[in-house]
């Protein structure tokens, strides 16, 4: 199968999340399972502080721990989403900070070729607010988004004052995302220029 100039619509479902916390996002099947997990940092976003995982099947992704080495993780570093799904996986998973734990369901949505208009990653659509880093998982989550949604609940102030400022569950931060994606993109875009340079490529 050949990545070049084709990308996969994704869906990115936070699990256990009601109502769900999901973004549609598009990436090229080229890129790293390491620049996948930058881009659900973007989507959601998160601030990119842990430690993450890739599984698909029997098989699991990760960064490489030079003290701990496990033969049985596969390096996100080197692994292209091509080839993840070049057995026709449909779905696979992506856990994200192993404290706190949060789990992601990741569903392909469509395959095509890409749009030599457009610079990808890009985000399409999502709902709902994602977690903030270190709230304590699924139930640290809903206990907090209680607190800050309710004046009158006893954590109200001390919750906001965790956070920084107001929380709405319900607000996807568009702009925030939209500008953490295009950075991505702008610096795949860079790489590639360059890699065509390296190579006499460019025209």
């Amino acid at each position: 199968m050949s990545y070049v100039d084709r990308i996969a619509r994704l869906r990115i479902t936070l699990d256990d999340s009601m109502p769900a916390v999901w973004r549609t996002v598009e990436v090229p099947l080229t890129m790293t399972l390491k620049g996948l997990h930058e881009v659900i940092q973007a989507a959601m976003p998160f601030e990119d502080y842990h430690l993450f995982a890739f599984r698909s099947g029997d098989h699991r992704y990760a960064l490489p721990d030079l003290e701990w080495p496990d033969p049985n993780t596969r390096n996100a570093k080197t692994t292209k989403l091509g080839t993840v799904l070049e057995d026709g996986a449909e779905t696979f998973a992506y856990v994200y900070d192993f404290g706190d734990n949060w789990q992601h369901t990741v569903r392909v949505e469509a395959i095509g070729p890409a749009d030599p208009a457009v610079e990808y990653p890009r985000f399409l659509y999502g709902a709902r607010r994602a977690p903030p880093e270190d709230v304590g998982g699924t139930l640290g989550f809903e206990e907090f988004e209680k607190a800050v949604t309710k004046p009158r609940h006893r954590e109200h102030k001390a919750m906001l004052a965790w956070y920084g400022g107001p929380f709405d569950p319900e607000l996807v931060p568009v702009e925030i995302i939209t500008e953490k994606m295009a950075k991505l993109a702008r610096r795949r875009t860079l790489g590639k220029a360059a890699f065509a340079r390296s190579r006499g490529l460019e025209q």
